[in-house]
């Protein structure tokens, strides 16, 4: 039934209610269902195109996971030693505040867990490695780091094609390129083109990080040859280990060089004091003039104050190798380096199921749209031609 009202302006307008005297609304719920019907209904119709098109993907899909080298991953996990605590100086679980335990840092030359990133991925750190020798799986190789990053790591086929470009470009400026001296040590402050190669794909596959609630310390190695990366993994952890180390340590060792150098001057002078008061003792044994016990008195205390210095240096020394050992941070290895069973990547499951899906959208979308469309501007050609 209808029924008028009046707007603001007074004219009227109909209004169309149900028989309970309430507006009917059109519900766009019922549209969508209908209009996901139609479309579901057309993708139907054409379920063998669909199907076409999904085992191209699929194949597509195949071909793409073979072609990725299998790559393995070996994963260090390190933890601070757990300790009662910090104290102000530092202490034999320097290691706890190092990785953020208690929040804070054991002395001003502490270094941040946050900083581990950055030191494993820094040219020095990673020019470091080049010469550390490793052996595949098979036993039939042992060369170095950098060998195997240039010779035996493998790329997609794709990869060819598109450097191609780059490796023509490379060959025009060949001829003007200088000629590099393989035996010549790697400079840190200014890399060769293959050197900053190699940096760059260790840098990808050497990663280090920290976890901030557990402050457990992550180090990542991914090769292709999993016994490479376990040994990579194991050399990495220790590099870092002495790095960190010979950092924290380092004004303590300078404090304890200094103390050594002051304790062998005075043990040279104690033994030069010593002995000259015996050569003394030796020469006037018997005499009694005051002036010869003067003498001997004199040469007995400085002796003695010789001796008191070399004493005391020497506790120095002590306490400065105390305080090296203090100051060595303590790792705890909570998972150690282990030679990887299985790859890592590529994921070939997700890679088949990634392609399927995609070349069922393409398809999907080829029906819903792309071929109406198509067909429409067809049309549109063929009127304006006939006109």
């Amino acid at each position: 039934m209808n029924s008028t009202e009046k707007d603001i302006n007074g004219d009227e307008i109909k209004l169309r209610t149900s028989d309970n005297n309430q507006p009917e609304i059109n519900s766009q719920d019922e549209e969508q269902e209908i209009d996901l019907l139609e479309l579901a209904l057309k993708l139907w119709r054409q379920k063998k195109k669909i199907a076409i098109w999904c085992c191209i993907g699929a194949i597509v899909g195949l071909i793409v996971a073979f072609s990725i080298p299998r790559e393995y991953t070996t994963d260090v996990k390190l933890a601070p030693e757990a300790g009662n605590g910090q104290k102000a100086g530092g202490s034999l679980g320097a290691m706890a505040a190092m990785v953020g335990i208690g929040g804070g840092q054991t002395g001003s030359d502490a270094v941040s867990p946050t900083l581990y990133p950055d030191v494993v991925s820094s040219v020095p750190f990673l020019v470091g490695l080049f010469n550390v020798p490793v052996e595949d799986i098979d036993g039939e190789k042992k060369i170095t780091v950098r060998e195997y990053v240039e010779e035996d790591l493998k790329a997609p086929w794709w990869s060819a094609i598109m450097g191609l470009p780059f490796k023509l470009i490379g060959l025009l400026r060949s001829g003007d390129a200088e000629e590099v001296d393989t035996n010549k040590p790697t400079d840190t402050f200014q890399l060769t083109r293959p050197e900053d190669a190699v940096v760059k794909a260790l840098r990808a596959r050497i990663s280090a990080s920290v976890d901030t609630k557990t402050s457990v310390i992550t180090i990542s190695v991914m090769m292709q040859d999993p016994l490479v990366s376990a040994t990579l993994a194991d050399t990495v952890v220790n590099r870092l280990q002495a790095y960190i180390t010979d950092y924290r340590t380092n004004k303590a060792r300078k404090d304890l060089e200094y103390a050594e150098l002051l304790n062998k001057e005075a043990k040279d002078n104690y033994y030069q004091a010593q002995q000259k008061y015996a050569d003394y003792l030796d020469r006037n044994n018997g005499v009694i003039l005051h002036s010869a016990q003067t003498t001997r008195e004199r040469l007995q205390n400085e002796a003695t104050l010789a001796f008191n210095l070399y004493n005391q240096t020497a506790q120095q020394v002590q306490v400065a190798k105390a305080k090296v050992q203090e100051n060595t941070p303590v790792y705890a290895t909570v998972s150690p380096a282990t030679v990887p069973i299985k790859p890592t990547s590529p994921r070939k499951p997700l890679i088949l199921v990634g392609f399927v899906f995609l070349a069922f959208v393409a398809c999907s979308a080829w029906i819903l749209y792309g071929k109406p469309l198509l067909e429409e501007m067809k049309k549109k050609k063929n009127e304006e031609e006939t006109k």
